[in-house]
């Protein structure tokens, strides 16, 4: 279940997306985005740790693949999405490479991860992610590297390109005059005044700030044949 925003990346994406479908983390908790209903004529199973509504099946990926395997049906799934859900996990390479092995070839995964995010624990709050770092979780994924990756904020729609400026809102004027971003200047000039008078100083004695960032990420099965 994925928020509004990773709703509506999936829903950009979906047109490329095949069955089966197995989401990771589905459990609905009342103000979760159902993702089921965008492939109704596909077999989409769910699996969380606990029963609930969207589940259909109370599954642990960190335990050995065979029991994983047989609990699945030895299925093989054409898309498998993961959203808000790895920074739970105590053994995320674990997860990750069981996840790789449930791919049929061809098959992707739609990955939404934190960067920057408050603690929230179910069970608890083990992790936060880079762009790198899941490289490094999924070493069997080819990861696309356009528009299919962004990040994003809780604000509905605020997708951003997925570079290096990851999650920063700066408070130099000239990094975004540079950057031909006039209005963004002139803001973070004031927010300079305001400092300079001894305002705010305990927000604006920081050369930026990082917002609540979600990661969003594609990735294809790589072909080892």
């Amino acid at each position: 279940m994925g928020d509004t925003n990773q709703y509506q990346f999936v829903l950009k994406h979906k047109e490329k997306l095949d069955g089966p479908f197995l989401e990771v983390g589905s459990r609905d908790y009342g103000e979760t985005q159902d993702l089921r209903s965008f492939f109704p004529d596909d077999t989409y199973i769910g699996i969380d740790l606990s029963e609930g509504k969207g589940v259909d099946t109370i599954l642990d990926l960190t335990q050995p693949f065979d029991a994983i395997d047989e609990k699945l049906g030895r299925r093989r799934f054409g898309t498998i999405f993961s959203f808000s859900v790895m920074e739970h996990c105590d053994n995320p390479f674990l997860m990750a490479a069981n996840m790789e092995r449930l791919l049929k070839p061809g098959g992707r995964i739609v990955l939404s991860v934190p960067f920057a995010w408050k603690f929230h624990g179910y069970p608890s709050d083990y992790w936060r992610f880079t762009r790198e770092g899941v490289k490094k979780l999924f070493p069997g994924i080819d990861w696309e590297e356009d528009d299919n990756n962004r990040w994003h904020t809780p604000k509905r729609g605020d997708f951003r390109e997925l570079d290096d400026s990851l999650g920063i809102v700066h408070l130099s004027g000239k990094y975004y005059r540079q950057r031909g971003m006039l209005l963004r200047g002139v803001a973070a000039d004031l927010l300079k005044v305001v400092r300079s008078l001894g305002l705010l100083r305990w927000l604006l004695g920081y050369r930026y700030l990082l917002l609540p960032t979600m990661i969003d990420m594609i990735g294809v099965l790589r072909d080892e044949s």
